[in-house]
């Protein structure tokens, strides 16, 4: 059990670990030749030129100007600067809405730290409970309510101090929610034309025998929104192709870097392997090599391009439909299209850039089925994962390696040595265990057949924060409590157990303090130095780089990644609200983490972060929900500590927090979340109005033109190489058209939809 002295080892490495991070930082943004490294969204914007140096070469490559090293901290202020306004402008609602995550921390934390540290800490340390408890501690927990007498009166403090931070932390959960409500309100209504305004995605179309897909949705949506439909574009499945159009750019990437080094060298053509790696088989010329490889991968590629086009095997039964309004758009997308709930389902389309394009193409009654397995597969990896965490916790525990590794005792026994042990490797071992999971929980995600990035991140953040729950702090908790009492477990009464573990479990703050310095000190002092993107940011430029454009291609912006970092950050939430009436000391570490966390990434959000999509802060109502629920669980954990030290009586008063704390979750949700899952009709009507009057010549058909046409069908530079027959101007009057079906009436009007499911393209494009 790590000591007073143990975690002030762990800080001061942390701290100083940390320092560097900064510094280092501080230093390399400086220089010329990291420019677009640590500046990468000024770039993508057109904003931010390579920096402009006269004199000696090397001014290209690093800053010679020595009063700009002493401005190294101007960062942070120039981070903080930035009014809300303009960031919503720069950066999106996601990414303002994101930082408010650590803002609600910050005011949450600070006022219950400062009120635990007068009134709990007092109360916890003016005993001498635990010298007499017969039970392993460290003067740390002398601070816990576990140094407090069984039955005593004092139990009465932290009973108070439940209700104080559960009106407050409900307090300011309403606030924000009221806030960031009313954010995205405004941000919609005042949000630029985009295509997903206009369009909705349609799922599950039922087959028809007489008619394609194209011809079905068509006929379906000018008999049933007849004054409002415009468009559609029918969903392809061109997974193959993709996957070969990306092998292909990898291949040229090669071909390239060889041709460059040939370049730099004439006198020695280059030369690979043919098997795994280029490690492997045969020894060829480079250059010759990749270009065969090029001209095969193109000949297929060019042979599924001709498939997705003329199949109509390659057409799922879904559709991108797009409105001559918003609100058509919003009717079609909040309603039942037909007496049958299971078919034409409609729900808001993703904006373009956010659709995930490899799952529109699964069935969706496949759906459930992919479900119901990941359950059992979150499951099994829930269950299989107690035995790496339980690993973690006899690293923290000094007898448990004496007796595994016997020979390392007299190492061990260095004061050094334990104190690094006890206070710095449990929190790192623990990092390293949970490096791989959120890859592993985004495959999941994507195998449900989610299909959009948004979605995919939110689905995945919920299961990060469930598998935190149960394995980091549950079985941290249980199994490092196990560890640290056993020999108390074995030379006590059973019916003392319980208590001893009531005990044990506040004490187990110590291990979660060595893991918020880890992770939230030096981990995020980490996330603002780059250090990768900023090696291969140099390896690229160095072999592969021969233009601007693969210069702008070698930055590696990144984004917030909402999937990763969310669930760490409610982690804290947890921990801060669990521990703020049972061991104070604990808080002080987790404001420095939300404090310090708001500074970097609000830097990392003007300066570096490319978000990918826009969901206009969609995913605040789940953030709420998870600190709702730390909250209940930080009751339901006081309640039975309280119970295990004989002070029953305070129960039923501690039951009425849990009902107080879900009520209040279930009005805030049926007050604020229906802003986040349908638009008013009342706002699109406005906007649609206002535009009308604005701009009545405009043309939506064409701007809206093959927006939902996937990818790989488009050009290099952003535009349409093909374009999709699905409607001709359809404009005036009432029309119904006529259908192949015959069980349908027609009428005599003729259709202006040529009915097919194929792409339209020139004759030379498919020889590609």
């Amino acid at each position: 059990m790590a000591s007073l002295g143990d975690i002030g080892v762990a800080a001061g490495f942390n701290v100083l670990t940390a320092l560097a991070f900064l510094l280092a930082f501080a230093f390399l943004r400086l220089q010329p030749i990291n420019d677009r490294v640590y500046f990468p969204k000024w770039y993508l914007r057109g904003m931010r030129d390579n920096p402009v140096v006269s004199g000696a070469a090397v001014q290209k490559f690093v800053n010679l100007d020595g009063r700009s090293y002493l401005k190294f901290l101007n960062w942070m202020p120039a981070a903080l600067n930035m009014p809300q306004d303009e960031l919503i402008n720069h950066a999106g609602l996601d990414s303002v809405v994101y930082l408010r995550i650590y803002i609600t921390g910050l005011k949450i934390f600070v006022p219950i730290t400062v009120l635990a540290f007068l009134v709990l800490v007092p109360v916890n340390w003016t005993n001498d409970t635990l010298g007499h408890n017969n039970v392993v501690y460290s003067p740390i927990d002398k601070l816990s309510i576990s140094n407090v007498p069984n039955g005593s009166k004092r139990f009465i403090a932290h009973l108070s101090m439940a209700y104080v931070i559960t009106f407050w932390t409900c307090y300011v959960l309403f606030k924000e929610y009221e806030i960031i409500t009313n954010m995205r309100l405004r941000f919609l209504a005042s949000e630029k034309r985009r295509p997903d305004q206009f369009t909705v995605l349609v799922r599950n179309i039922p087959p028809d025998p007489d008619e394609s897909i194209s011809e079905l949705v068509e006929h379906f949506f000018l008999v049933n929104h007849p004054d409002h439909y415009l468009r559609h574009q029918v969903v392809y499945n061109a997974n193959k192709l993709a996957d070969l159009v990306e092998k292909k750019k990898k291949m040229q990437n090669w071909l390239d870097y060889y041709r460059l080094k040939y370049e730099r060298n004439p006198s020695e053509r280059p030369t690979t392997k043919t098997g795994f790696l280029g490690c492997f088989g045969s020894k060829v010329d480079a250059i010759d090599y990749y270009k065969s490889e090029i001209e095969k991968i193109g000949k297929e590629e060019a042979e599924e391009r001709k498939k997705v086009i003329k199949d109509p095997k390659s057409v799922v039964p879904a559709a991108f439909v797009s409105f001559r309004s918003r609100w058509g758009a919003a009717v079609c997308a909040q309603t039942q299209q037909t007496s049958n709930p299971t078919v034409w389902l409609t729900e808001w389309a993703p904006e373009p850039r956010d659709v995930y394009w490899n799952n529109l193409s699964i069935p969706f009654v496949s759906l459930t089925v992919r479900r119901l397995i990941i359950a059992v597969a979150f499951f099994f990896l829930n269950f299989f994962y107690v035995i790496p965490m339980t690993l973690v916790q006899s690293l923290a525990n000094l007898e448990g390696i004496e007796k595994a590794l016997p020979f390392l005792k007299p190492l061990i026994e260095l004061h050094f040595i334990k104190s690094f042990i006890q206070g710095f490797l449990p929190g790192i071992a623990l990092k390293i265990f949970l490096i791989v999971l959120p890859t592993i929980l985004m495959f999941m995600s994507k195998f449900e057949g989610l299909i959009s990035q948004s979605s995919l991140e939110r689905r995945s953040a919920s299961k990060y924060y469930i598998f935190l729950f149960f394995n980091v702090f549950l079985t941290s908790v249980i199994a490092g409590s196990a560890l640290e009492q056993l020999k108390t477990y074995l030379h006590t009464s059973a019916n003392d157990i319980p208590r001893i573990i009531g005990d044990s479990i506040p004490m187990k703050a110590t291990f979660f303090i060595t893991y918020v310095m880890v992770d939230g000190w030096t981990g995020i002092a980490g996330e603002i130095l780059r250090l990768k993107p900023l090696i291969f940011f140099h390896l690229k430029n160095l072999f592969l780089v021969k233009t601007e454009k693969d210069r702008e291609e070698a930055m590696d912006p990144g984004s917030i990644c909402f999937d990763s970092t969310e669930p760490r950050i409610q982690l804290y939430y947890l921990l801060g609200l669990v521990y703020a009436a049972v061991t104070p000391f604990l808080l002080p570490f987790i404001l420095v983490f939300f404090g310090f966390a708001y500074v970097v990434f609000r830097h990392q959000i003007i300066n570096v972060y490319n978000q990918q999509y826009e969901s206009a802060a969609q995913f605040w109502p789940s953030v709420h929900g998870r600190i709702i629920t730390a909250l209940i669980v930080s009751q339901l954990l006081l309640l039975g500590l309280l119970s295990t030290n004989d002070f029953e009586q305070s129960t039923p008063v501690l039951l009425v927090l849990p009902v107080l704390t879900f009520w209040f979750y279930k009005y805030c949700k049926n007050r604020f979340e229906p802003a986040f899952v349908r638009n008013p009709l009342q706002e699109a009507m406005m906007k649609d109005t206002l535009e009308r009057a604005r701009e009545p010549n405009f043309d939506l058909k064409a701007y809206l033109a093959n927006s939902y046409l996937h990818p790989v069908f488009k050009g290099d530079e952003g535009d349409d190489r093909y374009s999709v027959v699905d409607d001709d101007e359809w404009m005036g009057e009432e029309v119904i058209v006529p259908t192949k079906r015959h069980s349908r009436r027609t009428t005599p009007a003729q259709s202006k939809h040529e009915g097919s499911d194929s792409l339209s393209v020139p004759e030379s494009a498919l020889q590609r």
